[in-house]
């Protein structure tokens, strides 16, 4: 076994052994609560460019399944075609793995697709000092090789880089939704199609206005909404057309953008299954999936504009509405995939709109 390090920018240096792919990493490290998923989680591109820190102490232990396409062409039991992932640290990688669908171990996978685990970190008090100091640039060094660089994700448009290249169809009948893929997770896709839509999903920076739809999805996706102003553009001019649309985490930041309202990072994100979300001006609150490090400035708002959605925990914004028009987003995630299917109906309330 390969010894490493897990090093943080602000000097805080933990000893582990290095799994899958034996070879050095860097990116921003952030963490994740739940307690299962790690398949769906390391294949969601809102993870692209971070060191995921599990802090659930044994992950690996049902391995991973077989990467085949089901039902429209989509991969079963991921969130993406490939892990999308810059590094992963846990506390104990299971290397015995049972499960009837395993086809294989967690640390073969991730080196089958050249990504690279630390394990043996105390990954809940590396937890509790990203909470307390904030999510920061880390590395994963390997003991007889030299580190990479640096890398600060939030620089980049990472979008561009996990959006798909060409449109792709899905479904036949039913109300034509164009999804914005900035990096979707294949849940929304598969929601959308349960819901009765025919979705068409096109590239971040496509002009979807020359498509044929009855509405729009705004996806998921990695990295700061401030560098896409294209789309921020092309949905400011769907505002104006008064074209449905529902958007889902980043979609919830791109279409504040557009309306006008502004955007901020958070200390250290909000990454687990189990986040509470108030629907405003009910008592109703919902237990929610949630991987984002961005959220909307609520108080920004423009006239027309209100919350739809606040976080229980610390009171940051979970949603927004327009209050006539057919215009809403939220932040955490209704198609789950890791975590609670508590809010899955918003994808049918979302097609009601298209009336």
């Amino acid at each position: 076994m390969t010894r490493g390090k897990l090093q943080l920018e602000d000097g805080l240096e933990l000893a582990g052994e290095i799994f899958g792919a034996v070879r050095p990493t860097s990116g921003e490290a952030v963490f994740s609560t739940g307690m299962v998923g790690y398949p769906e989680s390391i294949t969601d591109p809102s993870y692209c460019g971070q060191l995921l820190t599990f802090t659930y102490p044994l992950i690996g232990n049902y391995g991973t399944r077989p990467e085949a396409k089901g039902a429209h062409g989509i991969i079963d039991g991921y969130e993406s075609d490939v892990p999308q992932v810059a590094g992963v640290v846990v506390a104990t990688e299971s290397s015995d793995n049972s499960h009837w669908t395993s086809k294989s171990s967690f640390s073969a996978w991730l080196a089958s697709h050249d990504v690279p685990g630390i394990s043996g970190i105390d990954t809940r008090a590396l937890t509790a000092h990203l909470r307390d100091k904030g999510s920061m640039l880390g590395r994963i060094v390997c003991d007889d090789s030299e580190p990479t660089d640096w890398y600060d994700p939030n620089l980049e448009n990472l979008v561009a880089r996990v959006s798909t290249r060409e449109p792709v169809d899905y479904g036949v009948d039913g109300p034509r939704v164009v999804l914005v893929d900035t990096g979707v997770k294949l849940n929304i896709v598969r929601s959308l199609l349960r819901a009765g839509a025919r979705v068409r999903r096109v590239p971040w920076d496509h002009d979807f206005h020359a498509e044929e739809f009855d509405a729009i999805c705004l996806a998921n996706g990695p990295g700061n909404p401030a560098l896409l102003d294209p789309l921020v553009d092309n949905v400011r001019r769907a505002l104006a057309d008064s074209i449905p649309i529902f958007g889902v985490c980043l979609g919830n930041q791109i279409l504040a953008r557009a309306a006008g309202a502004e955007t901020y990072k958070l200390r250290f994100g909000h990454r687990s299954q189990n986040q509470p979300c108030i629907e405003v001006g009910t008592e109703r609150c919902y237990v929610t999936s949630q991987n984002h490090g961005y959220a909307v400035d609520g108080d920004s708002l423009p006239d027309g504009w209100r919350e739809w959605f606040r976080n229980a925990n610390d009171g940051s914004n979970e949603g927004i509405r327009h209050e006539w028009k057919p215009f809403r987003s939220v932040q955490f995630h209704p198609e789950a995939t890791p975590g609670p299917v508590d809010t899955a109906y918003l994808f049918e309330r979302f097609l009601e709109m298209v009336g």
